[in-house]
């Protein structure tokens, strides 16, 4: 590693930092930031590529044995000037600059996935914290690969990232140029049963055997599945509510679906 004591907010290497308010540049570099102790650290220990890590005196102390293990330059500062060069109050003083992996197709991706099937696909689901959320669930209930919609957002957002507690460093994310296509591929070439979780759908959820290939589709509180997607599900799939409650946030109802997915395949 190579240490860098800050003394000035000008360096060139920082310029990442000092843009975390407009996302649409890290895209353009294949850039994405994490914070926290929990999430940079699983970052590190991750297979993926760190530019550098910004921290404070007291993390780079705790740090320093998992940063020897990485060619990657460390910007240490006072916690006060630290957050002057990102622009905000940083709860624990300490950030690092991945790189995004690089895109897999879905097919690669398939090849090497065993079998059966298990898959999350969005679709207009825009908001950082919600996709963090739910990528955090795929992790937890061992999602083989998410399909990231046309219209979705992506899970290497700044506070997708933070959300989803490192979850997505783990999980394959595929870019689909239209998720359509990508659900029709699935079902057609690769024999996988697409399933819509969607408000009065025409199926419980309990009752809809989830053991073979699957992917489910997911989409926004607001708009909900677009049409086009709908038209490329097998079924749609609901959960029984009461008390007048119509909808679950994502979050909540991809833990639901997928936890019956998981149970269904005997592994919880």
């Amino acid at each position: 590693m190579i240490i860098r004591r800050v003394d000035s907010l000008e360096l060139p290497e920082l310029e990442p930092y000092r843009t975390l308010r407009r996302p649409a540049e890290h895209h353009r570099q294949g850039l994405f930031v994490a914070e926290g102790e929990k999430v940079v650290r699983r970052l590190l220990e991750s297979n993926l590529a760190v530019n550098s890590v910004l921290m404070t005196p007291e993390w780079f102390g705790a740090f320093r044995p998992v940063l020897e293990s990485r060619s990657i330059e460390v910007f240490v500062a006072p916690k006060t000037h630290v957050e002057t060069i990102v622009g905000f109050p940083l709860h624990q003083g300490i950030m690092a600059l991945g790189k995004v992996p690089a895109e897999r197709s879905l097919s690669e991706m398939l090849a090497a996935s065993p079998r059966p099937l298990f898959l999350v696909a969005i679709d207009g689901l825009t908001n950082a914290e919600n996709i963090g959320v739910l990528v955090r669930n795929c992790g937890a209930f061992g999602v083989q690969a998410i399909i990231v919609g046309e219209t979705s957002s992506s899970p290497y957002l700044r506070r997708a990232v933070r959300s989803s507690m490192g979850a997505v460093f783990q999980l394959p994310v595929i870019h689909s140029a239209r998720l359509s296509d990508s659900l029709s591929d699935l079902r057609s070439r690769f024999n996988t049963r697409v399933l819509a979780a969607h408000p009065g759908g025409t199926q419980e959820l309990a009752a809809t055997d989830l053991r073979g290939n699957c992917c489910l589709v997911l989409g926004s509180e607001g708009e909900g599945i677009s049409d086009s997607v709908l038209k490329q599900c097998d079924a749609t799939l609901s959960v029984k509510m009461e008390n007048g409650v119509d909808s679950l946030n994502v979050g909540s109802s991809s833990a639901v679906f997928l936890f019956e997915a998981v149970r269904q395949r005997g592994k919880k």
